[in-house]
């Protein structure tokens, strides 16, 4: 995976490109070339690319990691307070809340904005069950909160329904 260290080099010889470009344009205009205005144009997304290259080397693009966590997949996200994300049935409590965790991490965003009721992140996780051929049944399993105010200082709460392990598939070996 690429880091940010890898797009700080990569944002030093595009910056490098978009001067040589700046230059060559400069000259195209001197000396009235006729691709002078190409050289503009190539100057400008120069520019463009060397300003995102510089961003996606400020910020991080690594994912929180927790030991113990199972797979999920992102369900449902309303972009604010509330998403959902899918588990195998096979899944232990443990599991369960480590991936709780880390999906609360990972779904945190700056730009996700709460209500005066509720300033919360909440992931729900649920999986599917099919109790009889041709019937599939969503249970969930448990939930995890975070504020959506600060990111460092923000504890998240996990709420495990152990109730409805129960009602999940018995492995079978």
């Amino acid at each position: 995976m690429l880091t940010t260290a890898n797009f700080l080099q990569y944002t030093q010889w595009s910056g490098i490109a978009t001067l040589v470009f700046a230059a060559l344009t400069v000259l195209a205009f001197i000396l009235k070339w006729g691709i002078r205005f190409r050289l503009v144009g190539t100057t400008g997304f120069m520019l463009v690319l060397t300003a995102g290259l510089f961003s996606l080397s400020i910020v991080p693009l690594s994912r929180t990691v927790i030991p113990g966590a199972a797979r999920y997949t992102l369900v449902y996200d309303n972009g604010s307070t509330k998403a959902v994300i899918a588990t195998s049935p096979q899944i232990t409590p443990t599991q369960l809340e480590a991936t709780l965790r880390q999906a609360a991490s990972n779904l945190f965003s700056s730009g996700r904005s709460g209500t005066q009721e509720d300033d919360n992140l909440t992931v729900r996780a649920r999986t599917i069950i099919h109790p009889e051929p041709g019937t599939s049944v969503p249970v969930y399993l448990g939930e995890a909160k975070r504020s959506l105010v600060s990111r460092k200082n923000s504890a998240i709460t996990v709420e495990i329904y152990t109730e409805k392990f129960a009602q999940l598939p018995k492995p079978t070996a």
